[in-house]
């Protein structure tokens, strides 16, 4: 198994604290080389898998948390959202993930399933696990821009 390091966080599923995980994903993604462009998608892509999750995991109006995950490999970076506040077993919620397919129907994920559309329009990989609530799992690569003399660039690099 590649080697990565391994970022998890807890918010109270709230609205409010969605700025604060978009802060500490700039954060880490900007150490890791990404554009500026790619860490604006990231953004967006995580503000709309948290805002997906506070807006319908906990209906009943108990405040139950979001539990996020960031793991930071070499060349990408997965970001795991997960509407139940457990810990994550990494292993186990990649065995068990299966990929985000367009034409499921939305509603048996969540519904407002257009964060999804925009997520998977936004990130690299995009897979869904709903065995236990909801977790998504973002993956973006670190393409590495090959430039030549004129400064155009002419290949991407993985």
């Amino acid at each position: 198994m590649e080697n990565f390091d391994f970022i998890e966080m807890k918010i109270p599923a709230k609205a409010e604290y969605v700025g604060v995980i978009r802060l500490s994903l700039s954060g880490i993604a900007n150490r890791m080389g990404f554009s500026y462009e790619d860490i604006e998608d990231l953004k967006v892509s995580i503000s709309e898998a948290i805002t997906n999750a506070v807006t319908h995991a906990y209906k009943d109006g108990d405040q139950g948390e979001i539990t996020i995950g960031f793991g930071v490999y070499e060349n990408k970076l997965e970001i795991m959202v997960a509407d139940h506040g457990g810990s994550f077993n990494i292993k186990k919620i990649k065995d068990d993930i299966g990929p985000y397919v367009g034409n499921e129907s939305v509603e048996d994920l969540r519904e407002g399933g257009f964060g999804l559309f925009l997520i998977n329009a936004l990130m690299d990989e995009v897979r869904i696990n709903n065995n236990y609530g909801v977790i998504v799992l973002m993956t973006k690569y670190l393409y590495e821009a090959e430039v030549d003399i004129d400064d155009n660039q002419i290949s991407t690099t993985q």
